[in-house]
């Protein structure tokens, strides 16, 4: 049954700002800070940030214009590719969800331990909450247990109800921050800009997914390049007023090191009442985007079952809970064994972003092979084409390129792991397909 076009301007504005904000800019701006050292830099850094992701939601819309299919990254892989290379980006896309979610499920450690353990502030206690707090959610999930989309619309209005009251901090906070320390003497400004590039991505993400809805807009030449647009400004919008209230309150060198932003700033403004509040909110807030990774994430492996790349028991839904018990187990496993070997949001972010950097580049580049081969057959009607191709996409690719070879040399060891991960997945595609194939005639 073909896809039947429903979504207009407004829908899919809307759609673009939930997809894009999330919990990251609750807690990146320390990183981006400590990586920046001076100010303009620092809100240099949010803007190139929102421009790029301007530029890759327009691709992504195209190239989920020119290919609807449902199933996202995995789909669009195979078809400009290879299923070998859709095996890959989407293997090494499970571990990076999975530590994605984990250090999310940090920051709602970093917020709440204070309140609980105040006397125990370590690694290892950190460790404890967010293993507790994921296991907790698995075992809701595993009893069938699912958050509805109210709750999560509830989500999205404390999420923009904070910022909100974070911005009015420029106006209720009247004594103004210490002012920033100079740089350090090695500083370079555009090393350290790219540096930023790590965690202004990570906050920016989300708008990849356009890619998923090229088949339901209305008008997609118009739609998507002025929902896109209006969507990336309204968060840029946001996340620079939010930046600069963080900057305003409480200070660009306590920026730099703090862990619980949010209550940081909201304490200021309403007293200690109100940051034990806010802590409490958070760590919830936090749980809630945990609770849904964690449902939403094994109907990836769901799907690359039904094309024969992962056994038939990813396939298998218990009947009356309706849960995907075993995708659900390992993607758990996942989080757990990251959490496990590292409790820092830092290192966390820079081998998701190495992850990401490997399936961003390989997924937009796409557009070059769909466009190329629309050459020989035509381009479909009413189809959304982006202007300024080649060169924007070309930006694109060049800018998580960056974040890449930043990662490359100030990491090395990450960028090893991440190259070395990424490419057992071959190996892997071949194994599993065979015993696919092999154990076929089991029924599901």
């Amino acid at each position: 049954m073909p896809i039947k076009p429903q979504l207009r301007q407004f829908d899919l504005t809307m759609i673009v700002v939930g997809l894009v904000i999330g919990m990251g800019i609750f807690r990146a701006a320390p990183e981006v800070a400590a990586a920046a050292q001076v100010p303009w830099v620092f809100f240099a850094a949010w803007i190139l940030g929102a421009l790029v992701s301007v530029i890759g939601a327009l691709t992504f819309a195209e190239i989920g214009s020119r290919y609807p299919a449902a199933g996202g990254f995995y789909k669009i892989f195979s078809h400009c590719y290879h299923p070998a290379m859709a095996f890959m980006v989407n293997w090494i896309t499970v571990i990076s969800n999975a530590a994605s979610t984990a250090g999310v499920a940090i920051m709602g450690g970093e917020y709440i331990m204070p309140l609980i353990f105040p006397q125990a502030a370590n690694d290892t206690t950190m460790k404890l909450i967010t293993m507790g707090a994921v296991l907790l959610l698995f075992v809701f999930n595993f009893l069938g247990i699912r958050v509805g989309s109210r709750i999560l619309n509830v989500l999205m209005v404390v999420k923009i109800s904070l910022l909100v009251l974070i911005i009015a901090a420029i106006f209720i906070v009247d004594t103004p921050a210490a002012a920033a320390a100079a740089p350090r003497a090695d500083f370079v400004w555009w090393h350290a800009l790219a540096l930023c590039f790590i965690p202004t991505f990570f906050t920016y993400g989300g708008y990849q997914q356009t890619m998923n809805f090229g088949g339901d807009v209305v008008n997609p030449r118009k739609t998507f390049p002025r929902s896109v647009f209006i969507a990336m400004s309204l968060v840029m919008v946001l996340y620079l007023a939010a930046n600069y209230a963080y900057v305003h309150a409480i200070g660009f060198e306590t920026l730099k090191s703090t862990k619980t932003l949010a209550a940081d700033v909201m304490g200021l403004m309403f007293g200690d009442v109100a940051f034990k509040v806010v802590s409490v909110l958070m760590f919830f807030s936090v749980m809630a985007y945990v609770n849904v990774s964690l449902m939403s994430n094994p109907r990836v492996y769901f799907a690359m079952a039904e094309d024969k790349v992962l056994p038939p028991v990813f396939m298998k839904v218990n009947s009356k809970t309706q849960v995907q018990e075993f995708g659900l187990t390992l993607f758990c496993f996942f989080i757990l064994i990251t959490l496990f070997f590292t409790s820092s949001f830092q290192r966390i972010l820079e081998y998701v972003m190495f992850f990401d950097s490997i399936g961003f580049i390989t997924a937009a580049s796409a557009i070059f092979i769909l466009r190329y081969r629309a050459k020989k057959s035509g381009d479909p009607d009413g189809i959304f084409k982006m202007k300024g191709y080649p060169y924007l996409p070309i930006l694109f690719v060049l800018a998580y390129a960056t974040v890449s070879i930043v990662v490359l040399v100030a990491k090395p060891h990450v960028a090893f792991w991440g190259v070395l991960l990424f490419l057992s997945g071959l190996p892997l595609f071949y194994l599993v397909r065979f015993l696919v194939k092999r154990f076929s005639t089991n029924p599901v």
